[in-house]
């Protein structure tokens, strides 16, 4: 059972202000690890900072030209990261027609370009260093089966899972392990639009066989298990935390 303690690794969880984010960070600190955790807002970023005794990471993964310098940054500082967790996540929940151009390039270049671009720079540093290192990233059921007003961010998520799979098919040979949780709709600030509306939501959950929305350490428990040495095996794989939604 030992495998399934992170003491001695440093993580890295972007996004790690509040919700899903927290929840994740706080549950990889309960398994051991030293938790660093970043943010767009400042202040957002100095509490996280106080939380898990580490520094500041202000950073907003959508400006890509910053991210090998924060990684460099980071990795000296640090000692080294040895996981990542890609959470930072926007979405725009309109119906396909009323979507803008900047509503779409809002979602990918968080969800997607972002998430390429911050694991690619740490990736770097483990493969310069010849040492293994573990990414999880968190993906959607949105990208898995089609949901209503997610056109963008379903399509975000998607190409998030297949990435998930190539980058585990080509680091693979070097020791690094990417696999991804695609959670169903989880009680977070992210969710409050959607959840807020009784009829929508009554609607959701009928297609949850297990009859209840996510809880963020739902989702917390399922990344800290692919981080694990439990699952040293594993990898290029995407873990639906979703109740049953995609059964169908």
């Amino acid at each position: 059972m030992l495998n399934f303690r992170l003491d001695g690794k440093n993580a890295l969880v972007t996004g790690a202000s509040r919700g899903l984010g927290k929840a994740i960070a706080d549950g990889l600190a309960e398994c051991g690890a030293t938790v660093y955790g970043t943010s767009r807002d400042a202040s957002s970023a100095r509490q996280i900072s106080e939380r898990y005794g580490t520094p500041s990471l202000p950073i907003d993964v959508t400006r890509t030209k910053d991210l090998r310098r924060f990684a460099a940054t980071l990795m000296h500082d640090s000692g080294g990261i040895d996981l990542l967790v890609n959470n930072a996540g926007v979405n725009v929940p309109k119906p396909a027609l009323e979507l803008t151009a900047d509503d779409w390039d809002t979602v990918f270049d968080t969800n997607l370009k972002g998430s390429f671009f911050l694991t690619t720079a740490i990736a770097q540093h483990w493969m310069d260093r010849g040492t293994p290192g573990a990414v999880v990233n968190v993906a959607s059921q949105a990208g898995i089966v089609g949901i209503e007003e997610r056109a963008a961010y379903g399509t975000s998520k998607a190409g998030l899972i297949h990435l998930t799979k190539i980058l585990a098919l080509e680091w693979a040979p070097a020791g690094i392990r990417v696999n991804a949780v695609a959670p169903t709709f989880v009680r977070t600030e992210l969710t409050a639009s959607t959840l807020s509306r009784p009829e929508w939501a009554a609607e959701l959950l009928s297609r949850i066989p297990m009859g209840r929305f996510g809880e963020p350490e739902d989702i917390a428990g399922a990344i800290a298990f692919l981080l694990s040495d439990a699952a040293s095996l594993i990898t290029g794989h995407t873990l639906a935390v979703d109740g049953g939604y995609t059964i169908r």
